[in-house]
């Protein structure tokens, strides 16, 4: 990358550090996208933060309800499943906040072992967890007041998205399945993003089995990606992937949030390794539509998955044209292309009463 750019992107990172810095100072929430809900006021969205018990482990979740919402009515609910090492306050509370805009109640938490939720040691981060994380998700959201039970939807985004997909083969309580840049964290630490790392399966897994060994034994427990130095931006810009780099902006700088990040247990990788989003999913016979970025080099994940969804009741893929994977999280015209489309998707597949129109 020549000079120039790395100037430019490390005048464009300052610029957004700086307006998330105020973001953060100003929002009790402690929400860090563009537009998030500073204060509950009388006819619009309000934010509703509440904890539960999932498995004997306590779960942080963030609830928005829609505005001038009546308990008294019943709303259709989405459930929104966060991206790996992201967090409620991040893209999936962004989504859940548009969402519930439109007239959803909608739903976002902290995965297990990770964020504000329970659970040690911290940053475990197998598919099990994280698929019982959205079981858990509908468990809850469904006894609130104001939800219809029997009209709930499930968005995905990233590797959220491949838990969803997971999820909602079993759970037939998803009515419509989304993802948003679907991320297919088996495949991906398996083989490597695009096969990058197939020739050291049999390493990492050798080291993943002796991390486990370690805790079990009492020892320190072993984290992949924490820990390291920051990159500067030269080291930032040198990154082979559009995904890592703009996703390190994202997370560590633009976006970032004190309970997001932090790696994932070494151990985590015995049963990430062994796991794929895509097994099963002829099970789906939901609605199913996937949305993602015609410039994403995630792309092929989605492209597979879609592929595979052999049974769903009707399948729609949504290229949002330029976009990248990151990008869909935060840029606003991308953001609105996959909003308009999610609330098309929900409105056709879900039951809104007339009494709450959307």
């Amino acid at each position: 990358m020549k000079k120039t750019q790395i100037l430019m992107l490390m005048m464009m990172i300052a610029g957004a550090v700086e307006e998330t810095r105020a973001q953060q100072l100003q929002n009790p929430f402690g929400l860090v996208y563009a537009g998030a809900i500073s204060e509950n006021k009388r006819g619009a969205v309000n934010i509703h933060p509440v904890t539960y018990e999932r498995s004997g482990i306590t779960v942080a979740a963030n609830v928005y309800t829609p505005p001038n919402f009546d308990a008294d009515h019943k709303y259709p609910t989405l459930v929104v499943a966060h991206p790996n090492g992201g967090v409620k306050e991040q893209v999936a509370g962004l989504y859940a906040q548009r969402l519930a805009e439109l007239g959803f109640v909608t739903i976002a938490a902290d995965a297990a072992y990770q964020g504000a939720s329970g659970g040690e040691p911290r940053n475990v981060d197998t598919p099990h967890n994280r698929v019982e994380d959205i079981h858990g998700m509908a468990d809850f959201i469904s006894k609130y007041k104001g939800v219809d039970p029997g009209n709930i939807g499930l968005l995905g985004i990233c590797g959220g998205g491949g838990y969803s997909l997971k999820a909602a083969q079993s759970d037939k309580r998803f009515k419509a399945v989304a993802t948003l840049s679907m991320f297919n964290s088996g495949e991906v630490r398996r083989n490597g993003f695009l096969k990058s790392q197939v020739e050291s399966i049999q390493e990492r897994l050798e080291q993943a089995s002796n991390a486990r060994e370690q805790e079990a034994n009492g020892g320190e427990v072993l984290y992949v990606g924490k820990g390291t130095p920051p990159l500067t931006e030269e080291q930032i810009a040198a990154m082979p992937f559009d995904l890592y780099r703009e996703g390190y902006i994202y997370y560590g700088k633009t976006h970032a949030h004190p309970n997001s990040g932090g790696g994932y247990t070494m151990s985590s990788l015995l049963e990430l390794m062994t796991w794929d989003a895509t097994d099963e999913i002829e099970l789906i016979d939901q609605p199913l539509l996937m949305i993602a970025g015609s410039k994403a080099d995630t792309y092929y994940m989605t492209d597979k998955a879609f592929e595979k969804a052999v049974n769903a009741k009707t399948k729609e893929l949504f290229l949002i044209n330029g976009a990248t994977h990151i990008q869909t999280y935060w840029k606003p015209e991308y953001v609105d292309q996959a909003v308009d489309k999610l609330e098309a998707f929900y409105r056709n597949n879900l039951e809104i009463s007339q009494s709450n129109e959307l």
